[in-house]
């Protein structure tokens, strides 16, 4: 057989202790193990360093590869991002030939245009699906001073209609006229190929490639000119150079989109709330807007609880199944009885609010939802479409189903109180859904109703897709300690524990989630199988997708289970103080700074003359003036069942607020948070110079504790937050071709935004928010592309309750970022909106993302009413309640050309792309 020598070459900087391995579908290539793969040697080519390798292949090869960072055991440090790479050798060659392949390493940022958001949506297209896949081949027999060159190029934002073509410094590639130029050959995967002989004397050859339109406008690519050449001194030079040359260098793109909850949204047809068939007007709304992207909160099934509290979309009782409180009940049948035609039409009066009512409206859909069921079951549970449905999901439809009935027979989701049902079991599962259960018709409902909410969202994302839309979803860091995720996986969960943030911009005494953290060592035994299945089922909806809280992928806030408030928590995983590095420092009275520190004078200035009650209930004075708290009261949440449930609660009566606030900020006046499951371990106290614990300690102890501190929350555990978020954010990234962004607002780890930009995912900024300490206002234009940039979100007030709700603030932004001597408006004007959006539009950012709110302040007539009513969520409140509704509804603003024009106007003035420009058409 044949035999020829591939010779790779990748130029690529790395670290000392790191070198690169090609590891390929071929036994050649190590048959995708790393450590068997070909290993390559760094050669200096100018001022490059270029990694090489050789190895001999048969003249017929085919097989895909990428390249791999490794260290000096062949451990991979970093990987290439995207779609493998092909590697044909080319036809025509001998035995003993050289096939030279000049490569280059394909980071995230360039494979972010092959995504779904953009290959299925934006950039989608039937043009080259239409053209036929030719590989270029070689008719001309080559002599010894002939040097064939393959030219391939990637090219995932071409314009339909489009070809591509190689121009360049010489007779064969057009002499720089690119309708004389080199043609290339779609090959498919958006890859252009081409072959070119040229002779030795030829080299070196500068080239670019160029797109050109149906029309014959040419459109040369960005950046400096590209060059081969071929090493002549050689005394065997390579016969075939195949140029590997990556990405058609383009402007930047950049488009714009709208945020707003599936709950909030209002249409003529809805029951209280929005459903998902209303999405079709959104899109509608977002093309006349000129915008590429619609953004959701989380969507699927919250109820937990079956009351208002489970409006938190963040806290899901399940992370495959779709909540069906955005079910249109008028689209389950075609054959209504028209008594429920009356009751829906009823209803929809009934449940048109200003606000939505949660458990109205839910319970409402689920009695008119049961109805049909029952009138066409069979029908619809025996149709081939159902059918494939339930055999599609019925992995995680089943337990679904099983856990609602047993939450309603049991009434309570919390399956430690199941009984028997308490401990998932496959064999408990298949008797729970047995078709000759007496209940199986509650499971069937179950199912029927997924059924139909599956049908309705599907529906509604194949018309964004049509229409060039991106819909773009919500991945919520965790989900709820009573779910069927933490009942069939208990194991995945670390059910001790509870999950939050440190105090920040938002609270400042830190949030509580409640969820339990994750136990990613148990995870990953099965290669993270729980998360691939959790992002595959939301890339059958949505082609991009928000990283709720992206720190937890690097260290989460774990609270113990027993707490109420998010202040005094510790890091998963950091590396702890440990009692031997305590000592060194001359730290020893363990006892005094890892518990409450709580002294009689802080007791009366505290509760005044209330302090005799308040100690006698909850403290114990264990020597003279110093107080420790009772057993029964020693955790947050034990503090709160004994201020309700106490006999003598009457003696604090209108004050349970203040005596809850003050007991909490004496069981938080520590130094050092203990390790609960290793007492020599320490972790400092968030703010521990607030503390009077702390101010009460000696000199030293303050200087040695203020310096463990500041390591321990922004030094030490840096490498370890990395290699965390390493081994948990490709398994994301890799599962699913959604385009990911990462929610990174908050108390941010050096080591984030490295990791980021590593891999493609793109951060948010929000104006007031600033990343950069000393500045009160963050700078649009000078945010960074792989951004998200907007005004505000649903974790804030929107842009005008923000401007009306401060005059300083607004005053300073009034003087300092739209440069106006004059006084502040006290209303946020739509000129004031305007100059605000118009930063946003015009930032580098990737992505400007607008809530709908801020976008309807553009004109006075969505400006009734009161701004303070349009907000979201309120982090400071554990209790909020998620209920904004617009007041307006889709069909009105969709009828109002007006604003639609001004915001379209400001999309295209800021170079954006939208939905109907030329580039974007099929």
């Amino acid at each position: 057989m044949a035999k020829v020598t591939l010779i790779f070459k990748l130029p690529y900087y790395t670290e000392w202790g790191q070198s690169l391995v090609i590891a390929g579908s071929a036994p050649a290539l190590g048959s995708w193990n790393v450590k068997q793969g070909l290993a390559l040697s760094p050669v200096h080519e100018g001022n490059a360093l270029v990694w090489c390798g050789q190895v001999s292949v048969p003249a017929v090869f085919t097989c895909e590869y990428s390249y791999h960072v490794v260290d000096d055991h062949k451990n991979v440090l970093r990987r290439e991002a995207g779609e493998k790479k092909k590697l044909v050798v080319p036809e025509g060659v001998k035995d003993g030939d050289v096939v030279e392949v000049r490569d280059w390493w394909q980071d995230a940022s360039e494979a972010l245009f092959l995504r779904s958001a953009f290959k299925n949506v934006i950039f989608s297209t039937t043009d080259n699906a239409k053209r036929q896949l030719q590989p270029p081949s070689l008719s001309k027999t080559l002599d010894p001073e002939d040097i064939v060159v393959q030219f391939i190029i990637s090219c995932p934002r071409l314009a339909a209609g489009s070809t591509v073509v190689v121009t360049g410094s010489n007779l064969a590639v057009g002499n720089w006229k690119a309708q004389n130029g080199l043609k290339l050959n779609y090959v498919g995967d958006s890859i252009w190929k081409a072959y070119c002989v040229l002779r030795k004397s030829e080299f070196p050859v500068k080239y670019k490639y160029c797109q050109v339109s149906e029309a014959g406008v040419s459109s040369l690519e960005f950046g400096p000119n590209r060059e081969v050449d071929v090493d002549l001194s050689s005394p065997k030079p390579s016969r075939h150079i195949l140029l590997s040359d990556g990405s058609l260098r383009e402007a930047p793109w950049r488009g714009a989109g709208v945020a707003v909850p599936m709950f909030s949204i209002r249409s003529n047809e809805d029951l209280g709330v929005g459903e998902f068939p209303d999405l079709k007007l959104l899109v509608d709304w977002a093309v006349n807007s000129g915008f590429h992207l619609v953004q959701l909160l989380p969507i699927n099934d919250t109820s937990v609880n079956k009351m208002w509290w489970d409006s938190y979309p963040y806290s899901s009782l399940s992370v495959f199944a779709l909540h069906p409180l955005y079910l249109r009940v008028q689209a389950l049948s075609d054959a209504i009885p028209a008594d429920v035609k009356e009751e829906i039409s009823k209803a929809k009066k009934e449940l048109d609010k200003k606000d939505v009512d949660y458990e109205a409206a839910l319970a409402t859909k689920l009695r008119i939802a049961q109805k049909i069921f029952n009138l066409e079951k069979d029908k619809v549970l025996n149709s081939a479409p159902f059918k494939q449905f339930l055999s599609e999901n019925e992995e995680w439809l089943k337990p679904y189903a099983a856990f609602c009935f047993l939450r309603d027979f049991f009434d309570t989701s919390d399956h430690s109180q199941w009984g028997r049902f308490s401990q998932f079991s496959k064999e408990k599962l298949d008797k729970l859904v047995a078709a000759d259960a007496l209940h199986h018709d509650i499971i069937r409902f179950h199912y029927y109703v997924q059924y139909h909410l599956f049908t309705q969202l599907s529906d509604a994302a194949t018309y964004a897709r049509k229409n060039k839309v991106i819909l773009k979803g919500d991945l919520p860091i965790g989900v709820d300690r009573n779910s069927v995720d933490t009942w069939v996986n208990p194991t995945l969960f670390r059910m001790n524990t509870a999950t939050g943030a440190p105090p920040d911009y938002f609270a400042k005494s830190g949030q509580n989630w409640g969820f339990p953290t994750y136990n990613w060592e148990e995870m990953s035994k099965d290669n993270y199988g729980w998360w691939r299945a959790r992002l595959t089922q939301l890339s059958k909806f949505f082609t991009a997708y928000r990283i709720d809280h992206i720190l937890g992928f690097f260290r989460i806030w774990e609270l113990p289970e027993h707490a109420a408030t998010g202040l005094c928590g510790k890091f998963r995983p950091s590396i702890p103080l440990s009692q031997e590095e305590l000592l060194g420092d001359g730290i020893w009275d363990f006892d005094r700074m890892s518990r409450p520190y709580i002294r009689q004078d802080m007791l009366e200035e505290k509760f005044g003359s209330l302090w005799t009650v308040v100690a006698s209930n909850f403290l114990h004075e264990y020597q003279k003036h110093c107080y420790e708290f009772k057993e029964e009261c020693n955790t947050e949440k034990k503090i709160i069942t004994k201020i309700k449930t106490s006999p003598e609660k009457s003696l604090w009566l209108e004050k349970e607020d203040s005596i809850q606030r003050g007991l909490f900020d004496l069981l938080q006046n520590i130094v050092l948070i203990r390790d609960p499951e290793d007492s020599t371990k320490y972790y400092p106290r968030f703010n521990l110079e607030d503390t009077s614990s702390f101010r009460d300690l000696d000199e030293h102890s303050k200087n040695v504790l203020r310096r463990l501190y500041h390591d321990y929350y922004f030094v030490r555990q840096e490498n370890l937050w990395r290699q965390n978020a390493l081994k948990t954010l490709p398994v994301l990234l890799d599962c699913s071709d959604m385009l990911a962004c990462g929610e990174d607002l908050g108390l941010i780890p050096a080591c984030v935004h490295p990791v980021m930009l590593e891999l493609a995912l793109i951060g948010l900024r929000i104006q007031r928010m600033p990343s950069e300490p000393g500045l009160e206002f963050d700078i649009p234009s000078k945010y960074s592309y792989m951004t998200v940039c907007a005004p505000s979100c649903h974790d804030c007030s929107t842009l005008r309750a923000w401007w009306e709700g401060d005059e300083g603030t607004r005053s300073r932004f009034y003087k300092t970022v739209i440069g106006s001597d004059k006084e502040a408006p006290s209303r946020c004007t739509p000129e004031v909106v305007n100059f605000i959006l118009q930063q946003h539009f015009d930032a580098p950012s990737m992505w400007a993302i607008f809530p709908l709110q801020d976008l309807l302040a553009l004109k006075d007539k969505y400006t009734a009413r009161p701004a303070a009513e349009e907000t979201i969520n309120d982090p400071t409140n554990p209790r909020h309640y998620w209920r904004f509704r617009l007041h307006v509804s889709l069909e009105s603003i969709l009828e109002d050309k007006d604003i639609q024009a001004s915001i379209k106007n400001l999309v295209t003035s800021s170079g954006r792309s939208f939905p109907g420009k030329k580039t974007d058409k099929a």
